[in-house]
């Protein structure tokens, strides 16, 4: 018995080249489309890929003065979780503002979740924000941003809260701090910030702004930033986390609060450049109690996705849309049952319209003109 392997045996030429033209006649073989998640992961690696900074170092904070102490302002917008006994109104979650509203899905434990998915959402949402376009803003510009924002108001005696309607907010802010700005709501007077006087201080979007003493005296922060300190905050977002903590240390019991309201505020009331919009959203990766809200409605009746966080009873949302993963507002719901209203009550809602740069307050820019 013959123990070597047996060769495979040889096609003759003929039969050969008759098999290659056969399969010649045959239609080509499909190729499988990359399913809906496949190309997604692709699509964030190579928005990943251009994100990437190129070798160059993240700019520092400046904590330098003002040139001009005097026309120093802050605008003190707080995050929806301000308290029911100011002037304002509240969202339904019907998509309109008139009516109180319940949404049981927009409170932990109501289609809420969190952890990895939120981390994820994020990181989609950083990476879209890395990705965008920002035309440049001189620092004799002002930066102008449009919203609609709607609060919940109570009586000093307690009792559910009522209604008015939603109503625009516009503000015109030195890029450098070194001018007055402007803050024009509809239905009221125009208020002039940081015109030769001391600082003035909103308690919320749509309150009177009032005198307050400056106890500060360091310049642009956190808590009171210009467009050309918030274009210089770190890049990296475990150094912004760290900067934010510390910026917003003493101003309330749960630190991871207080860096989530002052990422949002930063979110809502400046224009970052992409880079740094990118970092805000993974430094809010790294805030432990972050969730998902499947479904979300800002002021102006827009539906999204939110990331939230719930503290003291209430749940802060930020609203994207749920495609370009563009900011659209914030939303404050009730998290627990009181003398505000049930659970799910909205209770807060705003929406960011326009942002652009404008050479003189009061002025509309082009685009939004």
């Amino acid at each position: 018995m013959n123990a070597t392997p047996r060769r495979a045996a040889q096609r003759p030429a003929s039969e050969e080249s008759e098999r290659r033209e056969l399969a010649g006649l045959l239609p080509p073989p499909a190729v499988p489309d990359l399913d809906a998640d496949r190309q997604l992961l692709l699509r964030e690696a190579l928005l990943r890929q251009a994100a990437e900074p190129q070798g160059r170092p993240a700019p520092r904070a400046p904590l330098r003065r003002p040139a001009r102490r005097s026309a120093r302002f802050r605008i003190a917008v707080p995050a929806l979780a301000c308290a029911l006994a100011v002037v304002g109104v509240v969202a339904s979650d019907r998509g309109g503002v008139g009516t109180p509203g319940r949404d049981h899905a927009a409170v932990a434990g109501g289609g809420a979740t969190g952890g990895s998915e939120a981390v994820r959402l994020l990181d989609r949402i950083a990476l879209a924000a890395a990705g965008s376009e920002q035309p440049a803003v001189r620092a004799d510009q002002f930066v102008y941003i449009e919203s609609r924002v709607a609060y919940a108001a109570q009586s000093a005696g307690g009792g559910p809260v009522t209604m008015a309607p939603a109503h625009t907010r516009q503000v015109w802010l030195s890029a450098d701090g070194s001018r007055p700005g402007l803050l024009r709501e509809e239905g009221g007077p125009d208020t002039r910030l940081g015109e030769d006087g001391p600082v003035l201080h909103l308690d919320q979007p749509g309150a009177t702004a009032r005198p307050e003493a400056f106890g500060g005296g360091g310049g642009p922060s956190v808590g009171e930033p210009t467009h050309a300190f918030v274009a210089a905050l770190p890049t990296d977002p475990d150094a912004l986390l760290r900067l934010v903590r510390e910026q917003t240390r003493g101003q309330g019991q749960d630190p991871d609060q207080r860096a989530f309201t002052a990422i949002g505020d930063l979110l809502a009331e400046t224009w970052a450049p992409p880079q740094v919009g990118a970092a805000l959203y993974r430094a809010a990766e790294r805030i432990p109690g972050v969730t998902v809200v499947a479904s979300a409605v800002d002021a102006a009746g827009r539906e999204g996705v939110a990331v939230a966080r719930t503290a003291y009873g209430r749940q802060t949302q930020w609203v994207f849309d749920r495609s370009t993963y563009a900011f659209l507002g914030e939303r404050t719901v009730l998290a627990e049952d009181g003398e505000a209203g049930p659970a799910g009550t909205v209770v807060g809602t705003s929406a960011v319209l326009a942002r652009a740069a404008a050479d003189r307050v009061g002025e509309l820019p082009p685009p939004v003109r």
